[in-house]
């Protein structure tokens, strides 16, 4: 005839039980139940921003500030896009009059921000229908203000291992206004807009973007020429060159102004 264990004894086992049984399920690996939700992609993408900053001091007072945003939002077939950039520059310098007095005087050398935003409806892989609106404003150049719309198609022209080129073409309307005649000049365009990258190392590319549009009164061309050196996931350097050309300036003005920049760039990962 068996005994029946003492009280105290039946509630040690009983908690040496529990505690192994729970030591052996946290030593198993716990896998995931669905492990597609487990790695959700980031709807975000882009190069994020960059930012470009000079300061002199002495004789006379110079500073630059050149600053973009890119960024890339995907929602199911849909892709929209968000570009901001802006340019800013000044000077301060004296000078010291006939009669021993000293002017100080500070002029802006640059003034310009640029805002475009767009929708892109994918109709399968690398091709595209688009919508893009572009505002742009600048205190020193003979259209001071531009808007314009375009409709277009998009498709990849290369599609190579370490380098793509895409383009978006179409028609467009823009509105204008001259700041020597102050009057607005309003008429269709023709858009093109053309992206290329090639990746030279692991961590280094080369981008060139081309924007044109071109209609009866103005063929305005913008080219932004750059390499990139990656430091880590998110930081990098960029090295850029822009070229930006106006057929019809005023009298005394230039067609073509130029921009070179280095630039710290964060990248949406």
């Amino acid at each position: 005839m068996s005994r029946a264990l003492p009280m105290s004894r039946r509630v040690s086992l009983l908690a040496l039980s529990l505690f192994c049984s729970t030591a052996a399920w946290a030593q198993e690996p716990q896998v995931p139940t669905d492990p597609a939700a487990a790695i959700t992609p980031s709807p975000w993408s882009g190069s994020g921003g960059e930012l470009g900053f000079a300061s002199a001091h002495g004789n006379s007072t110079t500073e630059s500030l050149n600053a973009k945003l890119r960024a890339r939002y995907t929602d199911g077939d849909w892709i929209h896009s968000l570009d901001l950039t802006g340019l800013r520059s000044s000077a301060t310098y004296t000078r010291t009059n006939d009669d021993g007095s000293i002017d100080r005087y500070s002029q802006t050398t640059s003034n310009r921000y640029t805002g475009a935003a767009g929708s892109a409806l994918q109709l399968g892989e690398h091709r595209q229908l688009t919508a893009t609106l572009r505002y742009e404003r600048d205190d020193f150049a003979t259209y001071d203000r531009v808007a314009t719309f375009g409709l277009g198609y998009g498709t990849r022209l290369i599609d190579g291992e370490k380098m793509y080129l895409d383009a978006q073409i179409g028609p467009g309307v823009r509105r204008a206004h001259d700041a020597v005649e102050d009057r607005d000049e309003n008429g269709l365009i023709g858009r093109g807009l053309f992206d290329f990258k090639y990746a030279i190392t692991g961590n280094t590319d080369l981008l060139n973007t081309l924007l044109v549009e071109s209609g009866e009164y103005n063929t305005f061309a913008q080219n932004d020429l750059g390499v990139s050196v990656a430091m880590n996931n998110h930081f990098a350097l960029k090295a850029a060159w822009q070229m930006r050309h106006n057929s019809q300036v005023s009298e005394g003005s230039k067609r073509t102004d130029t921009l070179t920049t280095v630039n710290l760039v964060y990248t949406f990962k």
